[in-house]
């Protein structure tokens, strides 16, 4: 995936997230596990974020996705799994709970920033940056 850009931002923030159902319960299989991909790529297209891979497994949820800066993780999460809940009850309304209607995923995730970049090269870069910045400033000083 090429850098993407808003407005006068450029910018490629890719990450791997996981969250599971409600007490890791075995229930992402058949029409619900269609369902719920179809949701996750609905949802995601509303907010601009791309999905790079992704994996519906049985008791949970696998995805690369690329979020525009100006979205938090978190508050991306956030309206996922919230919106997805409620998508997800009005065509399986099988699957709410008597006492805990509104927690279909678990309350937490896992996630990790995903590049191809290392640390040494990003040390490495804002080094050369700082020895070509200084350069320029001793040029403009000379004239």
């Amino acid at each position: 995936m090429d850098n993407k850009s808003i407005s006068h931002t450029r910018w490629k923030c890719q990450y791997h997230i996981v969250f599971i159902p409600q007490y890791r319960k075995k229930v992402l299989y058949g029409k619900v596990r269609e369902d719920v991909r179809e949701i996750l790529n609905t949802l995601c297209k509303y907010k601009n974020v791309e999905i790079i891979a992704g994996a519906v497994c049985v008791d949970h949820v696998h995805l690369s996705v690329a979020i525009p800066p100006k979205l938090s993780v978190s508050d991306f999460m956030g309206y996922l799994k919230g919106k997805s809940t409620l998508m997800l009850y009005d065509r399986h309304p099988e699957l709410q709970s008597k006492w805990d209607k509104a927690a279909f995923w678990a309350r937490g995730y896992y996630v990790e920033t995903i590049g191809n970049i290392t640390d040494e090269a990003v040390q490495k870069y804002i080094k050369e940056q700082a020895e070509e910045s200084r350069k320029e400033d001793s040029r403009s000083t000379a004239l």
